[in-house]
């Protein structure tokens, strides 16, 4: 089989050489890659060939040049900053090219529907990176949950969610700092984990959101099978003990009734497998994104409740 054509948009970013490794791993060709950084040199590693820009109008030309010659990008892997995710799908479906893009697709739950009518225009598929569904811990818990729901449908489980991923002043100076630029904190470090949630434990029914700062957004969400605390920051203040002693900056926790799931390892391939999953059209398209996309569109725009009801213990360690 002819390997596919791909090309990458933000390929200076932090996230980026796990799709370059996912392209190479199944045997596929980056011909294309744009920045407005030229900080890439990681591109070497994988695809020293491919065409670089650094002006996305010359990345543009060269695509509709390789289109006009009968050697059509393929595939456009999306990893820019949250807010111009919607633009770059919509570049790659003008193109004539199935879209690969990291969450969020978009910042807004009403722009999945112009994409979804732009899909049916132009024939083309848009794929979201939802990992964490690949992950074996979670695809077990997945199925745990499902046959114990179907034995008791009734079932409700209590969950706490905690993520704290530690980030220098930098972070508050880039765009992720910017609510609306990367959606605030709640979408930039949780929307895959509310993801996650949904596709487990069935459909949001109530939110409330407790706290909301540039660094740290905590709240309750009933689903149809969970009661869900989270909590979430990057603020160094706030890691647990363990993670102080273990001089880890980073904390991830998910407990189902009082139980620990562990997913700390295993992402190593998760990249490739969801490329693997979306060659052969088995990906996560626009609908699958809609739950947690709401949910983080709601968190963003929703009243601070303060610490009222159900709240996450450590919302107590904000002052």
């Amino acid at each position: 089989m002819e390997p596919k054509h791909f090309a990458l948009i933000g390929a200076a970013g932090y996230i980026a050489p796990q799709h370059m490794k996912a392209i190479l791993e199944t045997g596929n060709k980056l011909v294309a890659a744009a920045d407005p950084n030229d900080s890439v040199g990681v591109i070497d590693s994988y695809f020293p060939e491919a065409a670089f820009f650094t002006e996305f109008e010359r990345f543009d030309r060269h695509a509709e040049k390789l289109r006009r010659k009968e050697q059509p990008i393929d595939y456009v892997s999306i990893c820019s900053p949250n807010y111009l995710h919607d633009a770059h799908i919509r570049f790659a479906l003008r193109i004539k090219a199935e879209a690969i893009c990291e969450k969020p697709l978009a910042l807004n739950p009403w722009n999945l529907d112009a994409l979804a009518e732009l899909e049916a225009e132009y024939g083309c598929r848009v794929w979201n990176i939802l990992q964490l569904r690949l992950h074996p811990s979670i695809i077990s818990l997945k199925d745990k949950v499902t046959a114990e729901i179907a034995a008791d449908p009734r079932k409700m489980y209590d969950i706490d969610l905690t993520y704290l991923t530690s980030r220098g002043r930098w972070y508050f100076v880039s765009w992720k700092g910017y609510p609306e630029k990367s959606g605030g904190i709640a979408t930039n470090i949780g929307v895959h984990f509310f993801d996650m949630l949904t596709w487990i434990f069935g459909p949001v029914e109530i939110q409330v959101v407790h706290i909301h700062r540039k660094d740290t957004a905590a709240g309750y969400i009933k689903l149809a099978h969970a009661r869900v605390r989270w909590f979430l920051s990057v603020n160094a203040e706030y890691l647990p003990n363990e993670a102080i002693n273990g001089n880890m900056r980073t904390y991830r926790s998910i407990t189902v009734d009082g139980e620990e799931i562990e997913f700390s390892g295993g992402f190593k391939d998760l990249h490739t497998r969801s490329y693997e999953a979306i060659l052969a059209e088995q990906g996560f398209g626009v609908e699958e994104a809609r739950s947690s996309i709401e949910t983080v569109h709601h968190i963003r725009n929703a009243e601070v409740r303060g610490l009222v009801g159900e709240y996450h213990s450590f919302c107590r360690k904000v002052k």
